[in-house]
């Protein structure tokens, strides 16, 4: 894992970028000096010595930028800082080429921020599986289909193999691009099944659609086991919810059969996860788990060109983090890879809407996937596929026309 880790970040509006300078500890005197700045290219760093922060700061001052730490930074009071370097992507290159030249690892921290700075402007442009390379250049539709009695928004109503063949049809011909199919539900407070039953809800149906469907198939499984008798039955992408956490088998496998996985942040287990949904850095910790992930995929051989990221809307997360993190999706961005964004239906929608109903979440649904497409994403999971279908190409057509 890198050391120093920097991040992109996002902060819309004065108000956001006060905010984080106060989470920073950052003087009031310098949170008004510094908003005005924070218009143009922002990278967070977090747990810097106060020497590295020290020199961040005159570097940055000297190419016209500046970088924001907190207050004790300047007489090495405090035992570390996060800081915020604020400058152009002119003035942050050239700042990577001085600190070729300073010392306390300042060196390497170039070599991660030119790679930031590179990855963050270059926009992947396929996802491949086992058996294709799916096009990126415009969003992804990935239709849910939930094999599951207890799912939060369909549960029941495709537990029936039929039901789900004619379903999994239906999406296809509405514009689905990839079919996930999952045979545990993973709502909030859900109990786990076994790998089994798991396998047995979903093989036969995956099995049946691989010899029908022109899309591809995937598999909504943290489990090894369940996701090598699906690849075997004809799926191409794994979407593991723990990525490659819960199961230390799941890496090895995703790198030997070439699929295509979809790495997702979340905290805790679906039976527990919403029991703790404060954080003190929401994006810092999202972040810091998707490498934690990546490390370990890359560690087993995963190929970049393969993976997906999902920072896991409503897994671990409240409303309130649910609502910064659509906000914020763009400093994803940094990692170079596609992003894939779910809010389908979920809890957050009905609380700011008032719709206790999921089935009545449908224009929520329809904000998020557009606001989604402007920050980034380029793979949704969607329960309404002909409607979000529509949504994301009408915001991709906005964004890039």
């Amino acid at each position: 894992m890198s050391r120093f880790s920097p991040r992109l970040l996002v902060l819309p509006t004065p108000e956001h970028a006060a905010r984080e300078l106060r989470r920073m500890a950052v003087d009031n005197s310098g949170i008004a000096e510094m908003v005005p700045k924070m218009r143009t290219l922002c990278i967070g760093l977090s747990q810097l010595q106060c020497r590295q922060a020290n020199v961040l700061k005159q570097e940055m001052l000297s190419l016209g930028g500046d970088a924001a730490v907190a207050r004790g930074t300047v007489a090495c009071s405090i035992g570390s800082t996060d800081c915020v370097l604020i400058g152009t992507v002119k003035q942050l290159n050239r700042l990577c080429r001085k600190l070729k030249a300073q010392p306390f690892g300042l060196p390497e921290l170039a070599g991660e921020l030119d790679s930031l700075l590179v990855q963050s402007t270059t926009k992947p442009t396929v996802w491949k599986t086992s058996q294709r390379s799916l096009s990126l250049q415009r969003p992804l539709i990935m239709g849910i289909l939930n094999l599951t009695p207890d799912s939060f928004s369909d549960g029941g109503r495709c537990s029936d193999p039929d039901q789900a063949f004619e379903k999994a049809l239906q999406m296809e011909a509405e514009g689905a691009d990839i079919i996930d199919i999952g045979g545990e539900s993973t709502r909030p407070g859900a109990a786990p099944v076994s790998s089994d039953e798991e396998s047995g809800r979903i093989i036969p149906v995956i099995e049946r659609l691989a010899g029908t469907l022109n899309c591809a198939i995937s598999v909504d499984t943290w489990k090894s086991a369940v996701a090598e008798r699906a690849l075997i039955a004809g799926a191409e992408i794994i979407n593991d919810i723990s990525g490659l956490n819960f199961d230390p088998q799941m890496a090895g496998l995703v790198a030997a059969s070439g699929a295509g996985v979809v790495l997702m942040h979340t905290r805790g287990t679906p039976d527990n996860m919403q029991q703790d949904t404060g954080y003190d850095d929401l994006m810092a910790e999202i972040t810091a788990g998707l490498h934690a992930s990546l490390v370990t995929a890359h560690e087993a051989g995963i190929s970049d060109d393969c993976i997906a990221i999902d920072p896991g809307i409503g897994f671990g997360k409240g409303c309130a983090g649910n609502l910064e993190l659509i906000r914020r999706l763009a400093e994803l961005s940094s990692f170079g890879l596609p992003i894939l964004s779910g809010p389908s239906r979920k809890s957050f929608i009905g609380a700011v809407l008032g719709r206790e109903q999921t089935d009545d979440r449908l224009f929520g649904t329809a904000a998020v996937v557009a606001l989604s497409v402007s920050h980034g994403a380029s793979i949704l999971r969607v329960h309404d596929v002909r409607a979000m279908r529509d949504v994301a190409d009408m915001a991709h057509a906005v964004m890039h026309s």
